[in-house]
Parts: C-alpha cells; sequence; structure tokens
C-alpha cells in the first residue's frame, strides 16, 4: 500500500507542476483533465500526508521513550507515542477505505423504473408512494428529475413509472434501491381495518452515453402512436408519442410524457440505451457472480430488500437488518441514513475481502 501511496503523491506533484505550466493551462481539454485527476487524488494524498506525519511522530516519541531518563518527559513522551499511534492505526485504515477501487458507474445519472407488483390497486398506489419518496429524495440532493414514461391507475397511483434523476453521483446513491419493496398497511378502501401485503419492483439503471452503447439504425423498429391517460386524462389527440422495438433483443420502450413527437423520441433513445448498457453489464457481471452477490449495491431485482410497515412506523432493510422507526419522514425522502448505512456496509464487506490491498 505505500509504495502505491508513494506513486500517487509523486503524481499528485507533477499534476502541480503542470498546472502551472502556461502551455498546459492553454490546452482547456488537457488543463481540464488534469484538474479532475488533482481533485481525485488530493483527499488521498492530504490523508497520505497525515498518516506519515503520525509516524513520523511515532518514531520521535519512541525514540525520546528509549533514551530518556527524566520522568516528566518521559510521561509526555508516552502520551504522544499513544496518541501518534492511535493516528496512525486511524488514518491507515481511512486510507484503504479511499483506496478501494471507485465504481466507474457512481457519478452518472440514472434511469428509474418502479412496476407494481402484488396487491393490484393498492400495489399501484405503493408504486406512487415510491416514486414521491425517490422525488422528494432527489430534491434534497439537489438532482434534477425527469418523467420518462407513466402508465396511471384511475385511484392516482402507477402501474409502471419510469423517470431520469440527473446529478453528480445520482447511481452511487440510488444503486441501493433496485429490489422489491414490500409494503404493510390498511388500505383506504379497506373497511375492516385489515393490514394488507403489496409490492413493488424498483430498477435502477445507469444512463448511457452515446459512446457506450452502439445502436444501429436498422436494429430499430419505430412507431408514433396516439398517446393515452388515465380516465382520458392527459390525452394528446396527436401522434406524439413514440414506441421503439429494439429487433435483437426484443426491447420495447414507449414514450409518451412530452407533447413533442422529437421530445419522446430522445427520451425513448436514452431509456433503450440505459436498459442496452444494463443488460451488457448483467452479462459481464455473470463472471464475477460471486463477486457481485457479496456486494449490497447489486442485488437481484427479484429479491426483497426492504419492508415498509406502517402500522409499526417502521422501515427495515433485510440486506443489513437495519430498521428505522420513521417510516413517515422516511416516505418523505428522508432516506440518506439508509443509504449512508448501506454504503458501509458494501465498504466493509469490500475490505473483508481484501479489496482494500495493494
Amino acid at each position: 500500500m505505500h509504495e502505491r501511496l508513494n506513486e500517487a503523491e509523486q503524481r499528485f506533484l507533477r499534476i502541480e507542476e503542470e498546472l502551472g505550466d502556461p502551455a498546459v493551462t492553454a490546452d482547456i481539454e488537457r488543463y481540464t483533465a488534469l484538474l479532475k485527476e488533482h481533485a481525485a487524488l488530493a483527499p488521498v494524498i492530504g490523508k497520505f500526508r497525515e498518516y506519515k506525519k503520525a509516524l513520523d511522530d511515532t518514531a520521535e516519541a519512541r525514540a525520546i521513550l528509549e533514551g530518556e531518563t527524566d520522568p516528566d518527559l518521559l510521561a509526555l513522551a508516552d502520551e504522544e507515542f499513544k496518541t501518534a499511534r492511535e493516528t496512525a492505526a486511524r488514518t491507515e485504515e481511512e486510507l484503504k477505505i479511499l483506496l478501494l477501487p471507485k465504481d466507474p458507474l457512481d457519478e452518472k445519472n440514472v434511469v428509474v423504473e418502479i412496476r407494481a407488483g402484488a396487491g393490484g390497486d393498492e400495489a399501484a398506489l405503493f408504486a406512487g408512494v415510491l416514486y414521491r419518496m425517490y422525488t422528494m429524495y432527489a430534491d434534497t440532493r439537489h438532482y434534477k428529475t425527469e418523467v420518462v414514461s407513466v402508465n396511471e391507475t384511475g385511484l392516482g397511483g402507477f402501474r409502471e413509472i419510469t423517470f431520469l434523476v440527473t446529478g453528480q453521483g445520482a447511481y452511487s446513491r440510488f444503486k441501493y434501491e433496485s429490489g422489491v419493496h414490500r409494503v404493510q398497511r390498511v388500505p383506504e378502501t379497506e373497511s375492516s381495518g385489515r393490514i394488507h401485503t403489496s409490492t413493488a419492483t424498483v430498477a435502477v439503471l445507469p444512463e448511457a452515453e452515446d459512446v457506450e452503447v452502439e445502436i444501429d439504425p436498422g436494429d430499430l423498429e419505430i412507431e408514433t402512436i396516439k398517446s393515452s391517460g388515465a380516465g382520458g386524462q392527459h390525452v394528446n389527440k396527436t401522434e406524439s408519442a413514440i414506441r421503439l422495438l429494439h429487433k435483437p433483443t426484443g426491447i420495447v420502450i414507449e414514450c409518451q410524457d412530452e407533447r413533442s413527437q422529437f421530445k419522446n423520441r430522445d427520451k425513448a433513445m436514452k431509456l433503450l440505451r440505459a436498459k442496452l448498457f444494463d443488460l451488457k453489464s448483467r452479462e459481464q457481471n455473470e463472471k464475477i457472480a460471486s463477486e457481485r452477490r457479496s456486494q449490497v449495491g447489486t442485488g437481484d431485482r427479484s429479491e426483497r430488500i426492504r419492508t415498509y410497515n406502517f402500522p409499526q412506523g417502521r422501515v427495515t432493510d433485510h440486506r443489513i437488518g437495519l430498521t428505522l422507526y420513521s417510516i413517515e419522514t422516511f416516505v418523505n425522502g428522508a432516506i440518506d441514513g439508509m443509504i449512508d448505512a448501506l454504503a458501509t456496509a458494501e465498504t466493509a464487506e469490500k475490505l473483508k475481502n481484501g479489496g482494500g490491498q495493494a
């Protein structure tokens, strides 16, 4: 680890020199790339320097303990030795975490799909609760949300809704939400007060760029259709809705949220790219299935990951066994604490599997 950190520090110093070179600052592309690399290395190098100072302080205090006879100086040196040793141990563990491989998808925007599962109308209403929860959460992190496609029910729920979340690090926060979400509550239509159990499925896909997924126009079958809406509301009478069929995979995308055919087509292509990128990623991940199963953030979509029990006021994440008794604030978007706990658990798992070793 030390050799790797020394090399990183030398690279950091070279970047600082280059950033001061007028020839580099005149090359916007080169300058921007160096700034990005500098920003990525800065926290690691700062922690490494803190760690090296703690090691130096430990050695200095040990030398005093071994060569000094004055009781007062020995007591002071002993205290400094213990403090420096604790600092060195703490910063070493922090460095291991900083050196863990970063998920290359973490900074991407995401496409989130929510589908009503078992439970009929109550499941569709729960899908609406999840959509509201995620959009409120996105607002707290200053992310932008945009509906791609929606299939509403007459009661205000969703059979299915797909939306885009745009913002730095969106995937790093939303990736833990993929899976089956279960709700236990008394529906408003239930006169006897009986608790119903319903489910909704959430899929989180990293948004793919054109360069990451090549789509042959010849593989597409594009059809314009008239939009439709629940109960005849929000219906666009013109043929502005788009249906895409990707013939090699059989993936079908429908988008009717916008009144512009061009905008609907653009959104449909974004969603298709995300689905194809996800399909490609899943095929690659089959090769490392054992590692994938050991990581919290890569659960299968058919796995039940969380239960929302309204009568008891609790939310339980089954992957890490964490229960929060704050369901009202949770479904109003206060989910950062749960996501932080999931991220911490994933980091601990990586460290246990040797991910922090050089």
